[in-house]
């Protein structure tokens, strides 16, 4: 595949959430669709209270209209796009019950559950009728496992716990969009090195949607992505994990998503047996903020780590 089509789904996504960014901002403003702030959380993010929040239709949108345009219409496509649109329409439901409905639980763990698995079934069904390997190899070695038919509920598994890890990175400015980016431009380039076309254009459309969305959502935040944004971005990186083969691959290039959502695992399953938390607040990137990390230094270590996980997730990829 040309190089230069990759550089232009880049260029042509981040060009299109920089200028989507002044349209929805003062809109989602009007509305009054703003971030309600845990009471419980670090103080310092008291003062974000009424930030425009679903901000992740900005970065949706602009992967739409940029994946449109480079793509071809193939069976990969539409992988793609059910599991980002799909995943995004569940985060945009839950967020808008939350804001617009003004019922702060937003859908209820069923729903939300229901939805989830709805889009991860149409996407095994049609992995199914697109003849996808269910073969499944271990990174670095010539190791590999035929699934079979249990590869799909492991797909399945693979869609919701990736799309609620990254959800659980969406905490601090900036941090989901620097760590996002990272990942996919390590699958951008694992895509490019498999040959697969079209996950090298959409892992590549979402770099340049979330380096665009960065010009307004890093610190100070003007808007959050809400779930409308990292359920799609999870929904997203899961798809192209799985039609690069790259399934276990993604443990590691989304090695900070991983951390994130042990931490909360790690934080309730503590406290429901021993009564005690582990961390001082669940995500860990809390942890750190409550220890006296400014909300910058979070950030920037987290998108260093963020790195270094891609990093050795291309060597071991290659």
């Amino acid at each position: 595949m040309d190089v230069k089509v990759i550089l232009l789904s880049i260029g042509a996504s981040f060009m299109l959430a920089v200028l989507f960014g002044p349209l929805f901002i003062p809109l989602l403003r009007r509305l009054k669709f703003g971030q309600q702030i845990r009471t419980d959380g670090p103080q310092s993010h008291l003062k974000k209270t009424g930030t425009p929040t679903m901000g992740g239709i900005i970065i949706l949108l602009a992967v739409l209209l940029a994946f449109l345009k480079f793509s071809e219409k193939t069976q990969e496509f539409w992988v793609l796009l059910v599991a980002c649109l799909g995943f995004g329409l569940v985060g945009f439901l839950d967020d808008y019950i939350k804001i617009a409905l003004k019922r702060s639980l937003g859908l209820t763990a069923f729903q939300k559950l229901f939805g989830q698995l709805l889009f991860s079934v149409i996407i095994c069904v049609l992995l199914y009728q697109m003849h996808h390997s269910t073969v499944i190899g271990i990174p670095g070695t010539s190791v590999s496992f035929e699934f079979g038919w249990f590869y799909y509920p492991f797909v399945i598994i693979m869609m919701f716990a990736t799309s609620n890890a990254v959800n659980f990175t969406d905490g601090v400015d900036g941090l989901l969009g620097g760590t996002g980016a990272v990942a996919f431009t390590a699958f951008t380039i694992l895509a490019l090195h498999a040959s697969e076309h079209e996950s090298a254009i959409f892992s590549a459309t979402m770099v340049g949607a979330l380096l665009g969305f960065l010009v307004f959502n890093a610190h100070p935040a003007k808007v959050f992505m809400g779930d409308s944004g990292s359920l799609g971005i999870g929904g997203g990186m899961a798809a192209v994990a799985v039609l690069t083969k790259n399934e276990i691959l993604l443990v590691i290039i989304g090695g900070v998503f991983v951390l994130e959502m042990l931490s909360v695992i790690l934080q309730v399953g503590s406290f429901k047996m021993r009564g005690k938390r582990i961390f001082k607040m669940s995500p860990i990137h809390h942890h750190f903020e409550l220890s006296g990390w400014s909300e910058w230094k979070v950030v920037t270590m987290f998108w260093l780590v963020g790195i270094i996980f891609a990093a050795a997730g291309i060597l071991l990829g290659h």
